[in-house]
C-alpha cells in the first residue's frame, strides 16, 4: 500500500515446512533468565507454536498478533497439551526480519478459558510499513510472521493489492492454493467463511476429520482447528500478510440462519440448544483466528460485522450474512417478502450509512453468500437457492436502491461459499439487462471444497445462458488477487488444475477489468 509499487525484501523465512525447524531459522536467541517471570517458568511437552502465527485487522497504528500455544493440538481433551493455569506469552514487532531493529514488545497472558489463544492488539507503530513478528514462551521461540500496517484513511495511495479466499475442506483436497499465494506480493487477504467444515467423513484421499463425527462441542471445534491449522500451506499463508476473516455457515453448521438449525439436524433444532453450538463454534472460532477483542464472542453472539480503511483508496465493509438473517425458504415464490431480513435492519443501516458517506476511491463489500441473480433452470422456468441473496430478493432490492440514491461509486462485491467463480454485473433490476448497473462482483472459487473441479460444468453453461450479467465462469479451486489503482481494478482469477493430490502449479485462468467510474465488468482478458 504505497503511492507506487514497493520493493519488498526477500521472503526467505516463508519456506514450507516443518514448524519447529521454521522457529529454528530465526537465529533467535532464547529468553535470558532475568526476562523469565514466574508464569514463564513452564515445562512444555513439545514446541509450543505448532499451529503457526498469524496478523490480522490492520490499522495505520497497528494489527493484531495471533497464536496458540498447543504442543499436543490434537490432544483428545482439546487443550492442546497445555496446562491448566495461564501462561506469559512474549511478543515482539520489529522493522527487520533478523530482529535487530525491534520498535515494540509485550507480554500476554494466554488462558486455559480462551485455548491458551493469544490476541495482542499492537498500537505505536508507522502507518503503511511492513513488520515482523514473533512469540517467545519459556525457552521457546515461534516462526516469524510478516504482517503490513494500513496507509492513513487521508493518504493518497497509487495502488493496493489483497488476495480473497474461502471454503477450505481439509477432507476433500490439499491447501495448495496457499502455497502459492504466499508467495504472491499481497497487502492484505480477506476470508469470507468456511475456514473449517464440520462434518465427520474421511473423505477419499487419506485427509480425515479429527474428530471423526461431526463437531458440537468446544472440544470438537478446537480439536478440528488444530487439524487445518496444522497445514504447513495455510501457515505459509497465514505468516505472509495480515488478514481479515470472517465466518460463514460451516465454521458452525451448514446453512444456519440466525437461532435456527439447518432442518435436518439433530440434536439442535431447539433454537436454545443451537445457541450452545453456536458459541461454542465462535469461541474455538476467536481462538484460532487474528481477531481484535471487539470481536471476542460473548456466549452465542459474537461482532463480525466492522469497517477497515486504506487510505484513499479502499473502504472494506465486512458482512455478517449468517447471525441476523431470516430462516431460508422453501417457497421461492416468497422471497420478495419485504420484511425478510439477511443482514438485519441493524447492520442494513450501519452498512448504507457507512457507504454513502465513504471517501475511498473502491468500496468493497466482504460478503460470504453471492449477491447477483442466478438463475438454475434452461428455459423460460426460473430457480434460485434460497441460501444465497436470491432467497432474499426484497433486501437485495433495498441495499441496491440504497446505493443508487446514495450514489455510491465503484462499489464491488468479494464472495465465497460457492465453490465455483463468477464476475458479474450488479443489475439495479436484473430482470431487464438494460437497467442501470451499480457494481460487480466477482465471485470466487473454493481453496479446496469440492475436489478438482473443472474449467466448466453444466452449472456453468447454464448460468452463462440464463443470466447475461454475468460474464465470466468457472470452477477449479483457487483464490483471488485483486489489484487496485486509481483509474481501473483487475482481479486475477488464479487457479490450480488439481486438489486431490499435493504439488498442483497455479496459473491466471482469466483477469477482469473495472474502470473507475464505470460500474461493471470492462473486459476480461484470458
Amino acid at each position: 500500500m504505497s503511492q507506487s509499487p514497493p520493493t519488498l525484501p526477500r521472503r526467505h523465512f516463508l519456506a514450507l515446512g516443518g514448524v519447529a525447524a521454521g522457529a529454528a531459522m530465526l537465529g533467535a536467541e532464547p529468553a535470558s533468565a532475568s526476562s523469565v517471570g514466574a508464569d514463564d517458568r513452564i515445562t512444555l511437552s513439545g514446541y509450543a507454536f505448532t499451529l503457526g502465527v498469524a496478523s490480522g485487522d490492520p490499522m495505520p497504528d497497528g494489527v493484531v498478533l495471533w497464536t496458540r500455544l498447543a504442543p499436543e493440538p490434537l490432544a483428545l481433551d482439546g487443550l492442546g497439551g497445555m496446562p491448566e493455569r495461564a501462561v506469559n506469552v512474549r511478543w515482539e514487532v520489529a522493522e527487520d526480519e533478523t530482529f535487530r531493529r525491534v520498535v515494540r514488545r509485550g507480554v500476554e497472558r494466554a488462558t486455559a478459558a480462551w485455548g491458551h489463544s493469544v490476541h495482542a492488539e499492537v498500537h505505536g507503530l508507522r502507518p503503511d510499513r511492513v513488520y515482523w513478528y514473533r512469540f517467545r514462551v519459556a525457552d521457546q521461540v515461534s516462526p516469524v510472521g510478516r504482517t503490513r500496517t494500513a496507509p492513513r484513511p487521508e493518504a493518497a495511495l497509487g495502488s493496493l493489492t489483497f488476495a480473497f479466499a474461502s471454503c477450505q475442506a481439509y477432507t476433500d483436497g490439499y491447501f495448495t492454493a496457499y502455497e502459492h499465494m504466499a508467495r504472491e506480493d499481497l497487502d492484505l487477504v480477506v476470508h469470507l467463511g468456511d475456514y473449517i467444515y464440520e462434518g465427520g467423513g474421511a473423505g477419499s484421499i487419506g485427509r480425515p476429520h479429527l474428530p471423526a463425527v461431526e463437531t458440537f462441542t468446544l472440544t470438537d471445534y478446537r480439536i478440528r482447528y488444530s487439524q487445518y491449522k496444522l497445514d504447513p500451506a495455510l501457515q505459509a499463508a497465514h505468516r505472509t500478510a495480515p488478514w481479515v476473516v470472517a465466518p460463514d455457515d460451516h465454521d458452525v453448521e451448514n446453512n444456519w440462519a440466525g437461532d435456527h438449525s439447518q432442518p435436518d439436524t439433530e440434536p439442535d433444532q431447539d433454537p436454545a440448544v443451537f445457541r450452545l453450538r453456536r458459541a461454542a463454534a465462535y469461541q474455538a472460532y476467536y481462538e484460532n483466528l487474528p481477531l481484535r477483542r471487539s470481536s471476542m464472542p460473548r456466549g452465542p453472539e459474537m461482532q463480525v460485522y466492522r469497517r477497515l480503511t486504506f487510505g484513499d483508496l479502499l473502504q472494506l465493509d465486512v458482512l455478517d450474512t449468517r447471525r441476523f438473517r431470516d430462516q431460508q425458504l422453501t417457497d421461492q415464490s416468497l422471497r420478495w417478502d419485504p420484511n425478510r431480513q439477511l443482514l438485519g435492519a441493524r447492520q442494513e443501516a450501519w452498512l448504507l450509512a457507512g457507504l454513502g458517506a465513504s471517501t475511498a476511491r473502491w468500496n468493497v463489500l466482504g460478503n460470504q453468500v453471492f449477491a447477483m441473480q442466478a438463475d438454475h433452470t434452461d428455459g423460460p422456468t426460473e430457480t434460485f437457492g434460497m441460501d444465497t441473496w436470491d432467497g432474499y430478493a426484497a433486501a437485495r432490492q433495498r441495499l441496491f436502491d440504497g446505493l443508487a440514491r446514495r450514489n455510491v461509486d465503484n462499489f464491488l462485491v468479494i464472495t465465497g461459499d460457492a465453490h465455483r467463480s463468477v464476475a458479474a454485473d450488479l443489475k439495479l433490476n436484473f430482470a431487464d439487462p438494460a437497467s442501470r448497473t451499480i457494481g460487480t462482483e466477482f465471485l470466487g472459487t473454493a481453496i479446496s471444497s469440492g475436489g478438482n473441479g473443472q474449467d466448466m460444468d453444466a452449472l456453468g453453461v447454464t448460468w452463462l445462458a440464463e443470466n447475461p450479467h454475468m460474464r465470466f465462469h468457472n470452477s477449479q479451486r483457487g483464490y483471488q488477487v485483486c489489484h487496485l489503482g486509481r483509474g481501473e481494478m483487475r482481479t486475477d482469477y488464479r487457479v490450480v488444475p488439481f486438489v486431490t493430490a499435493p504439488g498442483a502449479p497455479i496459473t491466471t485462468r482469466a483477469s477482469v477489468h473495472v474502470q473507475s467510474g464505470r460500474p461493471g465488468v470492462a473486459h476480461v482478458s484470458a
